[in-house]
């Protein structure tokens, strides 16, 4: 379809089919080192169906808040076993880590992918006490986003939050009306309305956007749309592509995750 090609990341990316195995050896490593530690707990129900589940792994000592990493995948494909190395930059600065799955279209609407991430945010923030720090990576980047609408999560929970950082956020889902992807998701007009962060106001939580300099052109539009909805600060990552964007999430020292526990 007409912008089949503006969203499709992995076929302008070198070396894409290599990304997601290295992601899942990378995260399997990780997990299994915080388990002999005794530092992850995994597959933690948050709803009734298999993929409403997370793993939360701590730091050492007390931690100092919460942050929460939603994957990405278009809301169809992926889960959390694929991203725990990511959990490494947080949990260097003292922070706890919650990464959950969910269910994924067209098993479900993204609507209820929204509800099933603000029910893992909230099971998480049951756990850990302090600020809540939220992150999501492209349609995860959709969902963090949305975590920021009033009403979205509970009030005690959403009265925690510290920071979002919405890194390469779908935050527009009118264009997707325009992708062959939409017969999966199920979108028309007004359901892609009622799912764009673009078109709402955000309570009052400090929101960085962050995105890649090296992305598809289509994204580099949806961050600044985020950004100039929202007046919040926008990083462009110098010579970052949409799948490494993330990579410094695993880097306590970075300034992506500064910006998230800072």
């Amino acid at each position: 379809m007409e912008l089949d090609d503006a969203y499709a990341n992995a076929a302008h990316i070198p070396g894409a089919a290599d990304y997601p195995p290295r992601w899942a050896d990378q995260a399997k490593e990780v997990r299994a080192d915080l388990s002999a530690k005794g530092r992850a707990h995994l597959d933690m129900a948050y709803g009734p169906t298999a993929r409403q589940c997370l793993d939360l792994f701590l730091p050492e000592g007390t931690p100092k808040g919460l942050c929460v990493f939603v994957h990405g995948g278009y809301w169809l494909r992926f889960d959390k076993s694929y991203w725990s190395h990511l959990a490494q930059g947080p949990l260097g600065q003292g922070w706890a880590v919650a990464m959950p799955s969910y269910d994924l279209c067209p098993d479900v609407r993204i609507a209820e992918i929204t509800r099933q991430i603000a029910k893992a945010i909230e099971t998480a923030a049951q756990h850990v006490a302090g600020p809540i720090a939220l992150a999501g990576h492209s349609a995860g980047g959709h969902l963090a986003a949305r975590m920021c609408v009033a009403g979205v999560l509970d009030g005690s929970v959403a009265a925690r939050l510290s920071s979002v950082v919405p890194i390469s956020p779908v935050a527009d889902l009118r264009p997707l009306l325009k992708t062959s992807m939409n017969k999966e998701f199920g979108l028309d007009p007004a359901a892609a309305e009622a799912e764009s962060p673009v078109l709402m106001q955000p309570v009052d939580v400090p929101v960085i956007v962050w995105v890649g300099a090296r992305e598809r052109p289509a994204f580099l539009d949806q961050a600044r749309w985020l950004a100039e909805a929202w007046e919040c600060r926008h990083v462009v990552a110098p010579e970052r592509h949409h799948f490494d964007v993330i990579d410094d999430l695993a880097d306590p020292d970075s300034h992506m995750v500064a910006a998230l526990t800072g």
